[in-house]
């Protein structure tokens, strides 16, 4: 949830305080005080959180009598209500002085996730291939050609953002003689699985390749979710997101994202 600039919060703050003249004009617990009350808690929890002290303070405020009997007078209860909205005055006030005291003007920036992150990278990574490619004076630059180009580069991008990446290497029974290079992000609990696009590549064998390896990380201590980047420069996949769908979420305990790129192809 974003949450409010300090002017913002001290505007929604200060106007459920002024619809508070208003309710003591009206009956007791009329349909307006119970829309301003609703109201009141909602704009409580985006300021501060639905867990917080602020929205339990307000939830907590009395508008009843503690006590009945029978020789209650009728102008109780009025002024039982009333102390409730007085207390309602002094909270919400408390609050404004909060926000007005300590918040900084500017609103927070809500830090990005680790999927997230990976995600941006594996959704830019064309641009960086294109980019690379453009050095000044026709220096030698890296050239991205096949399945290792993809993981050195990717490998390259990840270290921006993450400190402890650990490469795991295996030898699936479609790719011969070649290994290719997983990459476990050990804290995140997240492994990175690089691939690129080749001639003679069909899209049914990329779904094949990553249903392998879907089925090989559902045993891996390490592995709460595995984000599948294919690179795809050419377009050779006619239907990017017939397979990211197909295979996107829970596999048993696996959570699964496929991403193929660049889109718009």
């Amino acid at each position: 949830m974003k949450r409010l600039t300090q002017e913002e919060a001290l505007g929604k703050l200060g106007q459920q305080c002024d619809l508070i003249g208003d309710l003591r004009q009206k009956p007791r617990f009329s349909p307006e005080y119970k829309k301003w009350r609703r109201d009141t808690e909602v704009v409580i929890e985006n300021i501060f959180g639905n867990e917080s002290r602020h929205l339990k303070d307000f939830t907590g405020i009395n508008y009843r009598l503690g006590y009945l009997g029978p020789g209650t007078a009728d102008y109780e209860y009025d002024e039982a209500f009333d102390r409730g909205l007085t207390s309602a005055t002094a909270v919400l006030e408390s609050m404004r002085d909060e926000v007005a005291a300590f918040w900084d003007n500017e609103p927070s920036v809500p830090s990005r996730g680790p999927v997230t992150i990976v995600e941006h990278i594996c959704d830019r990574f064309h641009l960086v291939v294109r980019q690379v490619r453009s050095r000044h004076g026709g220096r030698q630059t890296l050239s991205v050609e096949d399945e290792y180009d993809v993981q050195d580069l990717l490998h390259a991008l990840l270290c921006l953002d993450f400190d402890d990446i650990r490469p795991e290497e295996w030898t699936p029974s479609y790719a011969g003689a070649h290994s290719r290079v997983d990459f476990l992000l050990k804290q995140e609990q997240i492994v990175i699985e690089a691939k690129k696009t080749r001639q003679g590549l069909s899209a049914k064998e990329v779904g094949e390749q990553l249903i392998v390896d879907i089925k090989r990380y559902q045993a891996h201590p390490d592995c709460q979710m595995l984000l599948c980047f294919v690179y795809d420069p050419e377009g050779s996949i006619a239907n990017p997101r017939g397979i990211e769908n197909d295979l996107n979420g829970h596999h048993n305990a696996l959570e699964v994202k496929v991403i193929i790129a660049p889109k718009g192809l």
